[in-house]
């Protein structure tokens, strides 16, 4: 969450609430946050001095305008260029990566992040494929439609990857 919160401040300072209102606007659909989950991570990552809070002068609440310092833009972008971690979470990152993409105004950086997603993507691909020829080899007692299942849920992870492959591969073909 935290480079969610990062990659949103690159367009500007932004308090608490227009944060979450960001959040409801788009990236809720891949990536849930409470008010309480974004108000702990924007302190932490005052803390680590990747933003700065600012109070908004003349107003009787408090209200506080949060601003990505030097340092929180290079940690966004050395995030972008991290692998995706295998797992599953590894969708969620992807997405919150490509939503993200924008805020890099170099398209070669933009390029660089896409490969590095279609790097982990296809290394899932490889495990999966890998996984399935295990469970193929397995003994599996004749007309028990219940062996099926577990074939049947790694061939959904299979298409599922394969088609976030093809969709990675036309964001790099439009970039180009």
């Amino acid at each position: 969450m935290q480079y969610v919160i990062l990659g949103l401040l690159l367009g500007g300072p932004l308090s608490l609430y227009d944060l979450r209102k960001r959040f409801a606007a788009g990236i809720s659909l891949f990536y849930s946050a409470s008010l309480g989950s974004l108000q702990r991570a924007l302190h932490t990552l005052a803390a680590e001095g990747f933003v700065i809070g600012t109070e908004v002068t003349g107003d009787r609440r408090g209200k506080k305008l949060y601003s990505i310092t030097d340092a929180g833009s290079e940690r966004w972008r050395a995030w972008l260029a991290e692998s995706v971690p295998q797992g599953t979470e590894a969708e969620t990152v992807i997405l919150a990566k490509v939503f993200l993409l924008g805020g890099l105004a170099d398209s070669h950086e933009r390029a660089a992040t896409l490969e590095v997603i279609r790097d982990g993507v296809q290394v899932s691909i490889n495990t999966l494929r890998r996984l399935a020829g295990e469970l193929d080899a397995l003994p599996r007692p004749d007309g028990d439609p219940r062996a099926s299942y577990p074939r049947a849920t790694l061939d959904y992870g299979l298409r599922a990857h394969e088609l976030l492959l093809g969709w990675i591969d036309e964001l790099r073909a439009a970039e180009a």
